[in-house]
Order: structure tokens, then C-alpha cells, then sequence
């Protein structure tokens, strides 16, 4: 049994793109730039938001001064119409209150800004005690560096051997490797199943319900 779960927030507990999506074409559309698909969405995100506005930009845009730019419109947005699509995946708020009652620590390690990321975690799960919830902070590397999981594990007092980390790309597979804790790719997420299985996730699941079978043994 695992005795601390920590979860990627976009693509793993939330599906979140289509607010992700609007907000960086709110941004772009702003300041007279193309926008994109929403369909399009699930393969530019994953490193965090400046990460994604340089990703949406034509390539000779994607100078500091106009990501600048365009990051200060997108959170004009997002942080307004942050939960006007947002839904926590099928299955989800009952796996996280299933891993609570079973004593489970659980934790959040999310590249979008941190201010987003406990409005929703205290928007769609209230009820969760979480003992760490951790978004992209100024001065620290976002994911894959392992940084804000030992910043979890620290806050959690827990060793690596009792953690798993739970999410639905690459990223998130890379990170738990540099951390040194055991991986789940989730295939309902962002990015597709070949990217999890060359990424070296130690599991890969199709439900939720699977997830509380690896945790709890």
C-alpha cells in the first residue's frame, strides 16, 4: 500500500482544456494573433501557462516582451472563466475520497500558477484534506524537474518508497522518475497512451478505479 498520492491537476483530475483553450485564444485574439482550435489544445499545454503561450504563438512572436504580454491577458481571463468547462473526470471526487478514508495522504503537483491551482482544487474538491497542493511558483522549475515533489514530500513527511505520483503525459512520467517514486500514466488525460508507454510510466490505467487498487494493494 501506498501511503501518499500525488496527482497532476490538468488532464488527470480535471479536464480543464476547453477554459485553457479560451483563455489563450482570449489572449491571442487580443493582440492580433490567429487563434487555434480547442481540439488543438491537448498538445500544447503540459510545461505550464508561459510554456503555452509561446507554444500558440507563430514562431517569430514568441519574443519574452510578447509572451509577457499575452500571459498578463490570459490570466485577465482564466482567472475569471477558470470553471465555466471544467469538470473533474468520471470517477475522480470518488477515488480521492475513497484514498482519504483509507488514510492516504494526497497531494497535487501542477505546472499551472498557483493561483489557479488552489482555486480549483478548492472549487471541485472541498471536501478533500489535501496536505499539499503545489502549482508553478516564480524562482521554481516547473515539471519535469522533481522540485515540487520534494517539496510534497517534505510537507508530507513521507519517503519516496510510500509515494506514487499519478498523471496523463510524459511530463509527469519524467518527473516521477527524477523523483525517484513510482509512476501512473492515466489515459483519459491530454496526451495519448504511446506517449505514456515511451515515457516509462510503471503503470498505466484506463479508470480510476484502478488507481485505488494500485495505492491501496
Amino acid at each position: 500500500m501506498k501511503k501518499l498520492a500525488i496527482f497532476d491537476l490538468d488532464g488527470t483530475l480535471l479536464n480543464s482544456i476547453d477554459d485553457l483553450g479560451h483563455a489563450a485564444n482570449y489572449a491571442l485574439e487580443k493582440n492580433g494573433y490567429p487563434t487555434h482550435s480547442i481540439a488543438s489544445y491537448p498538445f500544447f499545454v503540459g510545461n505550464g501557462v508561459r510554456r503555452l503561450i509561446e507554444r500558440v504563438l507563430p514562431e517569430d512572436a514568441r519574443t519574452v516582451n510578447i509572451v509577457d504580454r499575452l500571459l498578463v491577458h490570459f490570466k485577465e481571463y482564466y482567472n475569471e472563466h477558470n470553471t465555466d468547462f471544467t469538470v473533474p473526470y468520471q470517477g475522480i471526487p470518488e477515488l480521492l475520497n475513497k484514498l482519504s478514508a483509507h488514510g492516504v495522504a494526497i497531494a497535487v503537483a501542477s505546472n499551472k500558477y498557483q493561483q489557479a491551482t488552489e482555486k480549483l482544487i478548492n472549487h471541485y474538491f472541498p471536501n478533500i484534506s489535501f496536505v499539499a497542493v503545489e502549482g508553478q511558483k516564480d524562482n521554481v522549475p516547473v515539471k519535469p524537474d522533481p522540485s515540487i515533489v520534494f517539496e510534497i514530500l517534505s510537507k508530507a513527511k513521507m519517503p519516496k518508497a510510500d509515494t506514487i505520483y499519478i498523471g496523463d503525459s510524459g511530463v509527469d512520467m519524467e518527473t516521477a522518475r527524477r523523483a525517484c517514486v513510482d509512476s501512473v500514466g492515466v489515459t483519459w488525460g491530454f496526451r495519448p497512451e504511446k506517449e505514456l508507454i515511451e515515457s516509462h510510466a510503471d503503470n498505466i490505467v484506463n479508470s480510476p478505479s484502478e488507481i485505488a487498487a494500485l495505492v491501496l494493494g
